[in-house]
């Protein structure tokens, strides 16, 4: 059992969910909630929308369907949205069995849009989110439109040191001071008291993730991509070089569109600016 991810004990699992289900409260009310049942697990996800087509919300690390709030109801206007807890961190779903590799993680998800019927979809990831998509296109991309990343982790280019310099020291000594200097950094401002990012350190500290590692796709897995991809990434983001990021993405697939919002941190929709050009560019991606 121990490559199966949970939480820490019952105090923790409920400390977690009373954090959940504030920052779920954030979100519009769905439409439909299922528990899908697959050989990894069962993966929590909610549908918003009944119209329009399927475009699936990938969360980043840890950060659940409640990171998509300030999206979803503008994205279910005239679509209809799938958000997924990631299978294997903390959320509404529930690890089962183990992941061997990323390849069945990608296939995990797969199993989820098979129960759901869906196909054409398009897949949109944030931060480790869009690794995720990513991660589908390469394995699994029958079922893919295209995939839209915004500001994706671990696609193009790796994480800065500076992750590290500021988030081992949070993670080792689990202080609240240095864990507000760390999302202080990455976000740009202080956000550690709105419910999503609570959550986020909420999940750090209450859940045992046992996911494989994640890396950067090689040359030789991204050249082959042929499913559509729009990319966008902040030109403020600390997490990565969104330079860098952007170019090695535009030499390895020259028919995505890629685009640096010069303007966003990582966190891409964080300011109302930038989330409304976000939106904007996906639903035209969309559409």
């Amino acid at each position: 059992m121990e490559k199966i991810g949970s939480f820490r004990n019952p105090a923790a699992e409920k400390r977690y969910f009373a954090a959940y289900d504030r920052a779920m409260a954030e979100c519009p009310e769905p439409g439909a909630v299922f528990d899908i049942r697959t050989h990894h697990g069962i993966t929590r996800v909610y549908r918003h929308g009944d119209d329009g087509p399927p475009i699936v919300l990938l969360p980043g690390l840890m950060a659940t369907s409640a990171c998509y709030a300030a999206l979803l109801p503008a994205l279910a206007e005239q679509n209809t949205v799938y958000a997924i807890d990631t299978l294997g961190e903390a959320g509404g779903s529930v690890h089962k069995m183990p992941f061997e590799d990323i390849r069945d993680r990608a296939s995990a998800l797969d199993d989820v849009f098979d129960h759901l019927g869906l196909t054409g979809l398009h897949l949109v990831g944030g931060s480790t989110g869009g690794w995720h998509a990513v991660n589908q296109a390469i394995h699994f991309p029958g079922r893919l439109a295209s995939i839209a990343l915004l500001d994706p982790t671990t696609v193009s280019a790796p994480f800065s040191r500076k992750v590290f310099w500021y988030g081992l020291p949070a993670a080792v000594f689990d202080n609240e001071r240095l864990w507000r200097r760390f999302v202080t950094w990455s976000a740009g401002e202080d956000i550690l008291d709105q419910p999503a990012a609570r959550l986020i350190l909420t999940g750090i500290r209450c859940y045992r993730p046992r996911i494989p590692f994640q890396v950067c796709p090689s040359d030789e897995a991204l050249r082959p991509l042929e499913v559509p991809a729009l990319a966008l990434f902040g030109g403020r983001s600390v997490v990565h070089d969104p330079a860098t990021a952007a170019a090695r993405l535009e030499s390895l697939l020259p028919q995505a569109d890629v685009e640096i919002l010069p303007d966003a941190g990582h966190y891409l929709y964080l300011r109302p600016e930038d989330r409304d050009l976000v939106i904007d560019r996906v639903l035209k991606w969309v559409a």
